[in-house]
């Protein structure tokens, strides 16, 4: 009977694995010899595949999705006055009386089909997919052997996770998962309080009950009620290894190539057990080779080694030495009604800075409770679409030239940084980006000016002047190209028919 690869490597990472893999690792500690330490994971490269493919989309998407009310429902729907508790309590009841314990069943995706999804993302040009693994609310989306409260015994009654997995694999794109998790014991510490003004003051809300501590945590965390800070002091040791329970199970079943946690490395020995196992299996299902990503938030995680440092819908100030990533939305993390969204010029805007700076970018399409995309969705992603197909050439598998770029926008660059993409200037014809592949050089403007385009950075007097040009074109025109290259700029001609509003790519051929 014929074994395949995959099947080999399968086989190779159980029954024989001890007497094959160790002498792999030997040679390299990256290749899935890890231990959790912070010393041992100083030796993780990552993997060529992560830094050609640039372009990910990602499936925020969960039991809060349903009430399609907006990012963090289900914490706020326990703070009096909040938006979320006044609808909630106008729409469902008093949270005393309905919790979110008894939201969840309301998620029932009837109309989810990922493989239909997944086929849109790909030819949207997306080359890795991002499914949410589990929220702060502390809701698997799979089989989770550690939790009642789960996706198949829940809600939609499905393997989220692993019908994402799937359609991923049925259109080549790499599989990741993300996980929000190990804040959920501060996160959901106002579940356990009450109003403090109005009829029902002092009554505890549904998470003070011992009986749902499974979903809720116990007693103790309502010490954090009234402030949320985002670390790791005062949580258990009981909940550090629910975490690292969770999360290992996650990886077993799934095998993710991307593991994003949203936030540090947490818990440290924990943690660090965490990323080391992901990186080991990953090798055992790679024929000794680690092909797994783990994004972090925090610099100092991501310094040497260990792992891709991830910006929350932020951007860099300028060229990274090291691949890095920006993870952002379309428009609330969760799906939220009558929400304006990203438009796709401002998407592309985002994809090509960053792209330009050594980044990648992560984008969610957030999900109503039906899992079906709605038309200003569509919308956005038809316009990706369209760029793409013409245009990424120049994206993928392309490395940072000299310098990023140049026009208006670069004059005043955005620190590096979490929270500030609205912060960087819109991006108008006078705005250049560069990448680059061998002796192929892009030019990516990002609008369409009225008669030329000169860029000062490809003169021949310039600073960063890469010599001759042999050939210059546009993707997407059909036919010659008017262009010259002076002391000053590369001067081109725009042609009568125009390729994009959103902006062209100029395909230049070095000497």
């Amino acid at each position: 009977m014929a074994i395949n690869r995959r099947e080999l490597l399968q086989w190779m990472g159980g029954a024989c694995s001890a007497l094959i893999l160790p002498r792999l690792a030997k040679a390299e500690t990256r290749r899935g010899n890890f231990e959790p330490t912070r010393q041992s994971l100083q030796s993780y490269h990552v993997p060529g595949w992560y830094r050609d493919a640039k372009f990910g989309i990602w499936s925020h998407w969960g039991p809060q999705s349903a009430i399609e009310d907006g990012d963090w429902y289900a914490r706020n729907m326990y703070i009096q006055g909040s938006d979320q508790y006044l609808y909630h309590a106008e729409t469902y009841g008093h949270p005393s009386q309905v919790g979110y314990k008894d939201l969840v069943d309301i998620w029932k995706a009837e109309k989810w089909d990922p493989d239909y999804l997944m086929s849109l993302y790909k030819k949207a040009g997306a080359q890795y997919f991002v499914s949410m693994g589990v929220h702060h609310d502390n809701f698997d989306l799979w089989n989770s052997k550690y939790t009642r409260w789960n996706a198949v015994n829940r809600g939609p009654r499905r393997d989220v996770v692993g019908a994402w997995q799937k359609a991923a694999e049925k259109y080549g794109l790499r599989f990741g998962v993300s996980e929000h998790l190990w804040i959920s014991y501060k996160w959901w510490a106002v579940s356990h309080g009450a109003d403090k003004t109005g009829p029902l003051a002092g009554v505890s809300y549904d998470g003070a009950d011992p009986k749902y501590a499974d979903l809720y945590h116990d007693a103790n965390c309502a010490r954090f009620a009234d402030q949320l800070d985002w670390n790791d002091d005062g949580i258990p040791e009981s909940w550090k290894q629910e975490y690292l329970n969770r999360i290992t199970d996650l990886i077993d079943k799934y095998h993710p190539d991307f593991l994003y946690t949203d936030g540090h490395l947490p818990f440290e020995e924990y943690g660090l057990k965490v990323v080391s196992h992901l990186y080991n299996v990953s090798a055992q299902q790679h024929g000794g080779e680690n092909q797994a990503v783990y994004t972090s938030k925090e610099p100092t995680d991501c310094a040497i080694g260990t792992c891709v440092l991830d910006h929350e819908r932020g951007v860099a100030e300028g060229i990274s030495p090291k691949p890095w990533q920006t993870d952002t939305c379309i428009g609330q993390w969760h799906y939220k009604r009558g929400q304006k969204y990203k438009s796709a010029k401002k998407v592309i805007d985002l994809l090509v800075d960053i792209v330009s700076k050594n980044g990648n970018l992560l984008l969610n399409f957030p999900l109503p409770n039906s899992g079906e995309l709605d038309y200003e969705e569509r919308v956005v992603l038809e316009g990706i679409t369209a760029w793409m197909s013409v245009n990424s050439e120049g994206i993928y598998a392309s490395r940072p030239w000299k310098i990023y770029g140049e026009g208006p926008s670069t004059k005043a660059p955005v620190e590096t940084g979490n929270f500030n993409e609205d912060k960087q200037k819109d991006l108008t014809a006078g705005d250049v980006r560069f990448t680059v592949k061998g002796s192929t050089l892009y030019a990516f403007v990002m609008g369409w000016p009225e008669k030329q385009a000169a860029v000062s950075a490809l003169g021949l007097a310039s600073d960063t002047a890469p010599g001759r040009i042999l050939k210059a074109e546009m993707l997407g025109h059909k036919g010659a190209l008017e262009w010259k290259q002076d002391e000053a700029a590369l001067h081109v001609k725009m042609p009568a028919a125009k390729v994009s509003d959103i902006g062209f790519t100029l395909k230049l051929q070095l000497a």
